[in-house]
């Protein structure tokens, strides 16, 4: 290859990352907006109920239908993603996305319209959950199949960064909106404030997203006559094993990132009572530490192998939340400690098993049901890693008096079931190219 050709191919390659690393952050800020805002405004708003438990559940469940739907979102844009193109699907996902998220920031209260405010509030989440769903996928395969093989772990890590910032931003500006105003200003208006920004992105990341090419491997595909009918039952068809072996490695991704990123909010504010805005605050500093370590276990991965690390990632960072809850329950008048029980475990551990997470999806499928093969394994299996998460951390931590510990066992079985399934993986050699469909 010529230093032209070179310096062109990586142009294209930071391009296409730059436009995935930017729609995804803007699609987890819509996303994680709804999880942050759950349990101390929805719960109150639009869920009243005379028992502040049963209301905070009620709230945890309409963010937990985000997750039902993200899977009929992986596979509907994951159908026409290995049928039509990477590109076309990324754009489309935005808008919903986007617009869904400005709109739950219109949506009247309870009090003004009764039992209408949480149905309006469930069907916008839905529509978030079927935008994101078709969204990582996309991403996450623009940046793997335009980057050299040697490099794939480094560069499908970068769309992942997407989830830190848009978690930083979103924790950020729900943060800063909460120091700025009164209680009563923040329930009242100042929450919608977050969810009216997103309009702003959406254009700016739209408009980026159209300017990026096609990937060279669906190029091929499309140039072969490769794509499948149905790449869905195709994909089940071709690779069962590989799909149960990769939504058993995601367990722990889904477990540990909603027990800290979203019920860890609720469990310091109510449990520890400390302040939201300090709670905010740790969560906030995680994610901007996550930010460096997701691409830095990307990296790892490619030089020491995407199982290896992620075996370890799942143990290790599952096995921290014994420490980090005891830090947390033993501290609560320590807001630097408290904030550091959150950010070595989710800033740092956490980052080894998302950093190199996208790649060793990749790896499980051919490019012809790539999209459908790896937006059905995140997403569906988001369904009982993600989504009821907080929802089971709540109820545990009802049963255990307040103790967490019965949480932490659940996280320490999560990795178990993670680290098993990724040396299940690590058996198997990675599938790459296009393998056309069997008659």
């Amino acid at each position: 290859m010529s230093n032209h050709q070179a310096t062109h191919n990586e142009k294209a390659i930071r391009k296409v990352v730059s436009s995935s690393v930017i729609g995804a952050t803007i699609e987890w800020y819509d996303f994680f907006l709804y999880g942050v805002v759950a349990g101390i405004v929805f719960n109150k708003l639009y869920f009243p109920a005379g028992d502040p438990l049963i209301s905070t559940l009620l709230a945890y469940a309409t963010f937990a239908v985000g997750f039902v739907t993200r899977p009929l979102g992986g596979v509907i844009f994951g159908h026409f993603g290995d049928k039509i193109g990477r590109k076309s699907m990324l754009v489309m996902t935005l808008m919903i996305m986007g617009i869904a998220t400005f709109l739950i920031g219109l949506v009247p209260t309870y009090e003004q319209i009764g039992i209408a405010a949480p149905i309006l509030l469930l069907v916008l989440r839905i529509f978030q959950g079927i935008g994101l769903g078709g969204e990582w996928g996309g991403a996450v395969l623009m940046a793997y199949e335009y980057a050299p093989k040697e490099r794939r772990g480094f560069y499908a890590s970068l769309p992942q960064v997407g989830l830190a910032i848009g978690l930083c931003l979103a924790s950020g500006v729900v943060g800063l909106l909460s120091y700025s105003l009164t209680d009563e200003q923040f329930l009242s208006w100042g929450w919608r404030v977050a969810f009216i920004l997103s309009a702003g992105m959406v254009f700016v990341g739209t408009y980026i997203r159209l300017h990026v090419k096609e990937t060279p491997e669906f190029t091929k595909v499309k140039e072969t006559n490769a794509e499948t009918k149905i790449p869905f039952m195709d994909m089940i068809k071709r690779y069962p094993g590989n799909v149960l072996k990769g939504m058993g490695a995601r367990y722990i991704d889904g477990v540990f990132f909603n027990i800290f990123g979203v019920f860890s909010i609720t469990y310091l504010t109510q449990t520890i009572k400390i302040s939201r805005t300090d709670a905010l605050i740790g969560v906030m500093a995680a994610a901007i530490v996550m930010i460096f370590f997701i691409p830095f276990f990307g990296h790892l991965s490619d030089k020491v192998g995407r199982t290896r690390v992620y075996f370890w990632g799942s143990l290790i960072t599952a096995f921290s939340a014994f420490p980090a809850f005891w830090l947390m329950m033993n501290n609560p008048e320590n807001v630097t400690v408290l904030w550091l029980s959150i950010v070595i475990p989710f800033g740092i551990l956490y980052a080894s098993v998302y950093g190199p997470e996208a790649a060793l999806f990749c790896e499980l499928f051919d490019a012809s049901v790539r999209y459908t093969g790896i937006s059905f394994v995140y997403q569906f299996s988001g369904i009982f890693a993600s989504g009821i998460t907080p929802m089971i951390a709540t109820a545990l931590l009802k049963t255990g008096n307040g103790d967490p510990w019965q949480v932490c066992m659940y996280v320490a079985f999560a990795g178990i079931v993670s680290a098993l399934c990724a040396a299940a993986i690590g058996r198997s050699k990675p599938v790459e190219g296009v393998v056309p469909a069997r008659a």
